[in-house]
């Protein structure tokens, strides 16, 4: 089977597991939506391998494939093809993707098995599944925006699934449209490039790419940083970020899928693949550099004081995000690419981790009410440990490894790079303290009602009333509502399973890419990236410096949660707290970015709708357009109708007025 095939039907899988349980939810009784859709991601994983091994029997000069379906619009420089383009790039977002996926779709079937929207829920997943898949597979940029379109509409439908819940609707249309925003930067970029390359083909656009540099430069340099606006909004950088921790309303699957495999990873992935323009603007690169190392370091002090329990993993994501961002701008694609991959892994076990206590909590997502789930839930704590410790970046878990590979980078290019390397292992330590806050705050103490309910009866605590655990209104269990029962992976053998296997790859997955011992990965992508310019070749004196450096920070940040939390119970904390009240204030309300916006965007656009509204709408349009002339009509009617009054000498006056008018105006022409 050729490459190209396999991947057409890779993407083929979901798009069939959203039709079957789209069209069929009706019939489609019990599990067996959960696993038709299980095992479409299944079938699109097994196709995603064939399509590398198929690949990697190629010479890497013929790595890049390019397959057409049929022609959508050719007409003069417009060539929109449903087209995929099959490489080394592409087959690894595959992997990761379906991958993951398919993982999180297995915890789903338990973690979901109550919820009265059980087949939606897994029609609404295979969809987001396959927009991400037709947007890392899109040969040209017309694919692209359709898929990245289709992700945002995904995203809408998955975060608000729990229609009913106001604050989960809210979540839902503000990151519907954020990400609006994004497509419009995206869409407009790529028009800017388009304009002088007269082709929407990623292979076409790229063999220019130092024509358009050097011909167009600030033509490029407007599209690419418009294609950053797409990026940032969809991997919520600053300062379109603000929907990333609101969409933590949907079920934690969604959680798991928008943080860890899909979503959040497109704009690095986009920056990667356009890896040949970035690089004939300077600027545009740098942008994307900055950006990502400012949004790794806020996102960072954030999560330090949340209490969210998946709100901080929601900042991490944000953070780690950063650090991808940061390393694909600066040239360090597969350090980028790296870190994906493995944080993929870790941040997906974290979220299944998390989502099992919160079950256990009833629901429950604050770390102030949760203690002593340790003995109580001992899988679901190991699994924790794991995930911590890779995204701590403590040796030799996988974090460790990817993360330092792209601070190295900064390092070995110098300059200002430097501040962003010192900034990169200063959010590494903080990285640490909030990544175990959450692991000594969760499972250290003594045991809860809810934590010891599960020990002494082996039964997981439901509160006689469920509520919303944002504002504490009360709801009940029905369509639209989270469902009454709750699942842990001690009890449920999908969930245990999903997040086994994400133990293990959190645990070795880093050994694609171990510095001076295996270069899989950069051998791998190397076709991808042969056209670079850019050769980042870094000393052993450096190398070393930060594989130390990150270890001695990640156990250091570990140490100090462990003494503020784990031995204090957060004494220390509250101290901390009371001592710089302007930093707690500041971090606790986000940096105020919200309230920002509010302020800066959301009123003044409010205030110009009311406006347009009840001014221009209210008195021009209805009053002046359409009331006037409407005016002039129902006069004229009426003089006509009074015209009409049925008398026959009436009418014959009239006559003999409009005869002697005509005769008079003749009369006038012809003196």
């Amino acid at each position: 089977m050729s490459p190209t095939t396999a991947a057409w039907l890779a993407l083929a899988c979901p798009l069939a597991g959203t039709i079957v349980n789209g069209l069929g939810y009706k019939l489609i009784k019990g599990k067996v939506p959960g696993i038709i859709g299980t095992v479409a991601l299944a079938a699109a994983f097994v196709f995603a391998v064939i399509a590398l091994l198929s690949l990697q029997g190629r010479g890497a000069e013929h790595r890049q494939l390019v397959s057409s379906l049929y022609d959508y619009a050719a007409t003069g420089t417009i060539d929109a093809k449903l087209s995929i383009l099959v490489d080394p790039l592409s087959i690894l977002m595959m992997l990761v993707v379906t991958g993951v996926s398919t993982l999180i779709h297995l915890y789903s079937l338990a973690y979901m098995s109550g919820d009265r929207g059980y087949t939606r829920f897994f029609a609404y997943l295979n969809f987001f599944v396959f927009s991400m898949l037709l947007l890392v597979l899109a040969g040209n940029f017309f694919l692209l925006i359709v898929g990245w379109a289709f992700v945002g509409a995904a995203s809408y439908l998955l975060i608000s699934f729990w229609y009913r819940r106001t604050t989960a609707t809210s979540a839902g249309i503000k990151a519907f449209v954020i990400n609006v925003v994004g497509d419009i930067g995206l869409t407009l970029g790529a028009f800017f490039i388009l304009k002088n390359s007269h082709t929407l083909d990623f292979l076409g656009t790229f063999s220019q790419a130092k024509a358009l540099g050097a011909n167009h430069h600030g033509d490029l340099t407007a599209g690419l940083i418009l294609l950053l606006v797409g990026a940032f909004a969809k991997s919520a950088q600053l300062p379109f970020h603000t929907w990333l921790p609101d969409a933590m309303e949907g079920p934690t699957p969604v959680s798991a899928l928008i943080h860890a495999a899909t979503m959040v990873t497109a704009g690095v992935y986009l920056i990667a693949r356009m890896h040949p323009l970035f690089e004939q603007s300077v600027a545009a690169a740098d942008v994307g550099t900055i950006i990502g190392a400012v949004t790794l370091f806020v996102a960072a002090t954030i999560g330090m004081v949340v209490t969210d329990l998946k709100r901080v993993i929601a900042y991490s994501t944000m953070s780690q995000i950063g650090y991808m961002i940061m390393g694909v701008s600066s040239g360090a694609y597969v350090a980028g690419l790296f870190h994906l991959m493995t944080h993929a892994f870790f941040k997906a076990l974290l979220f299944m981790s998390a989502g099992s206590i919160i079950s256990a909590m009833g629901g429950e997502q604050n770390l102030n009410k949760m203690r002593g789930f340790k003995k109580a839930m001992p899988f679901t704590y190991g699994c924790f440990i794991i995930g911590g410790l890779a995204l701590a970046g403590v040796p030799p878990f996988s974090g460790f490894f990817s993360k330092d590979e792209i601070l190295l980078v900064q390092a070995q290019i110098g300059g200002w790079h430097w501040i962003l390397y010192v900034v990169g292992y200063v959010t590494a330590l903080m990285t640490a303290f909030y990544t175990w806050r959450m692991i000594f705050r969760a499972f250290w103490g003594e045991p809860n009602e809810q934590a010891q309910t599960l020990i002494d009866t082996g039964h997981v605590w439901h509160a006689h009333e469920p509520t919303n655990p944002n504002n504490g209104e009360v709801e009940d269990t029905d369509v639209g509502f989270p469902g009454p029962e709750h699942h842990i992976a001690e009890q449920a053998l999908p969930m245990k399973l999903a997040m086994g296997t994400l133990a293990v790859l959190a645990t070795v997955g880093g050994i694609v890419l171990i510095p001076k011992t295996t270069t899989w990965l950069d051998s791998f992508l190397e076709p991808t990236f042969a056209s670079s310019s850019v050769v980042h070749q870094a000393s052993d004196g450096k190398l070393v410096l930060g594989l130390v450096l990150g270890a001695v920070l990640g156990l250091l940040g570990i140490f100090i949660a462990y003494t503020i939390y784990g031995k204090a119970n957060g004494e220390i904390a509250q101290g901390l707290q009371a001592r710089l009240p302007v930093l707690q204030r500041l971090f606790v309300n986000k940096w105020y970015f919200d309230e920002l916006i509010d302020f800066a965007i959301a009123r003044p656009f409010a205030w110009f709708g009311r406006f347009g509204q009840q001014t221009f709408e209210r008195i021009f349009v209805n009053g002046a357009l359409i009331g006037g002339p409407s005016t002039l009509v129902r006069a004229g009617s009426a003089a006509v109708r009074a015209v009409q009054s049925g008398f026959l000498r009436a009418y014959a006056a009239l006559l003999l007025v409009g005869a002697g008018v005509v005769i008079l105006y003749f009369l006038i022409q012809s003196s």
